[in-house]
């Protein structure tokens, strides 16, 4: 249980660990973890009416509207475990989303957001992407930094003979025009927090462990 209110917002290009940190820290700080897919996918497993117009969106291959992510998290954040506070991740993804997102917490009494942004070298994050394998029998994930881990080696795995390979997208061209991309949307959603002083940037490099006790004091202030 926290020992008190901790509502965060965690931003961080592609490659920065945004997932990996999010969930350390949920775990340091005893609230739940909370990521736009997970939302998305418990309300269409839920059967809720939220769920069942998201579920339209996501079977044809489109994006579910703005209004309609707000209004699932809006819905997620006012259930009892979120009290001592959450961890979110991908969300909110615009500046009409923080808007509303601002406004929920308001209309639920809450407490202000801290807003951590991971901020790691973009050369940095090249590396670590375009390093990348896949198993393509267990979709275990490798990088070459490892010993033996290289494209069409087997997977270090037990009990597994799949053989390792880099996706399309993981090549460092294609890596570079993902950051340009998160750049362009995310930058508005930075300058937004950053004007209410409510944006940390944290230094995304070095030990994963290391990152996350840089996180953590920051949240915690």
């Amino acid at each position: 249980m926290a020992d008190r209110e901790y509502n965060v917002v965690l931003l961080g290009a592609p490659g920065a660990g945004k997932g990996t940190q999010a969930k350390m820290l949920s775990s340091s700080l005893g609230v739940p973890h909370i990521s736009t897919g997970d939302i998305l996918r418990e309300a269409v497993a839920n059967g809720t009416e939220l769920g069942a117009e998201a579920k339209g969106y996501m079977d044809r291959g489109e994006l579910v509207p703005d209004e309609l992510v707000i209004a699932i998290a809006r819905e997620r954040l006012g259930q009892p475990d979120c009290k001592p506070g959450f961890v979110l991740d991908g969300f909110p993804r615009t500046v009409a989303q923080a808007e509303a997102l601002g406004g929920t917490l308001e209309d639920l009494g809450r407490e202000p957001l801290t807003v951590v942004n991971l901020a790691v070298d973009e050369d940095e994050i090249v590396r670590r992407l375009s390093g990348r394998r896949l198993c393509r029998g267990c979709d275990g994930i490798y990088h070459v930094d490892q010993p033996g881990v290289e494209s069409g080696a087997p997977c270090p795995a037990e009990d597994c003979d799949g053989e390792l390979y880099q996706r399309s997208d993981d090549q460092a061209e294609a890596i570079r025009e993902r950051l340009n991309v998160y750049k362009q949307q995310t930058q508005p959603l930075i300058d937004y927090y950053g004007e209410r002083g409510l944006l940390v940037d944290v230094t995304g490099e070095g030990d994963p462990e290391q990152i996350a006790e840089r996180v953590l004091q920051v949240v915690r202030g």
